[in-house]
């Protein structure tokens, strides 16, 4: 049975897909769009999930380095502060996230907007393997995708720090992932209809409070560092 805290990781990037779509919605239809010739019909679904893999495995491979630097930044003396305090900006980030899907604020914009620095550099390279025909072009891509600027993705990443492990803070990334994966294969696969449930206010209102919720639940309970919730994510050294 899982760890509670990857669980409820899972069900953020699970209920955050309505970012996830708006995000990465364009090159999955891309994709979609590419792979439509003649009888190649059941080359779709390899295809978006070497893209899905490859976009995983960049966050997984992120997680693991932050959680690595939360673990150098935990040796210091007063462990405890050093952890309550980033737990915290974790989930203010995620509080930050479901009032930006609710529609209520944008303070998200502005992190998502420092990240295009190091996308600017990166998003050349995307070229060399669009269009995406085949897997070997599409698992390269996701690769380089999972470094697109998102601040769902961001949100998370806080959390890989408090970790103070590599190897959690990878878990922690894989679990989102996965979360993140029914959203965007779905997008790649029936891109019009779902691109248009996700962009229904309603749609989006409903994920924003329940990722709004995880945020205000791990704040409430910051001095135990999440209690249950985060149980198996969170070291309490």
């Amino acid at each position: 049975m899982p760890e509670t805290g990857y669980l409820a990781v899972f069900l953020i990037g699970l209920l955050g897909g309505t970012h996830c779509v708006s995000m990465c919605g364009g090159i999955v239809g891309a994709l979609s769009v590419q792979v439509q010739t003649p009888g190649s019909r059941g080359r779709q679904w390899p295809i978006h999930l070497a893209y899905n893999l490859g976009r995983i495995t960049t966050y997984v491979v992120i997680g693991s380095l932050l959680g690595a630097l939360g673990s150098v930044g935990m040796l210091y003396d007063g462990v405890l502060p050093v952890q309550i305090t980033l737990y915290v900006l974790a989930n203010l980030m995620l509080i930050a996230l479901g009032l930006y899907l609710t529609g209520f604020t944008r303070l998200l914009v502005p992190v998502e907007r420092a990240g295009h620095m190091l996308w600017r550099r990166i998003q050349p390279a995307t070229r060399r393997f669009l269009p995406a025909r085949s897997v070997k072009q599409a698992l390269p891509l996701g690769l380089l995708w999972g470094f697109l600027p998102c601040g769902l993705v961001y949100s998370i990443l806080a959390t890989a720090l408090v970790t103070g492990s590599a190897t959690r803070g990878a878990g922690l990334m894989l679990a989102f992932g996965l979360g993140t994966l029914p959203n965007l294969m779905l997008a790649g696969m029936l891109f019009k209809r779902f691109r248009d449930l996700t962009r229904n206010g309603k749609v989006r209102f409903a994920s924003g409070l329940l990722v709004l919720g995880f945020g205000v639940f791990g704040l409430f309970h910051a001095p135990s560092l999440g209690g249950q919730l985060w149980s198996g994510i969170v070291c309490t050294i």
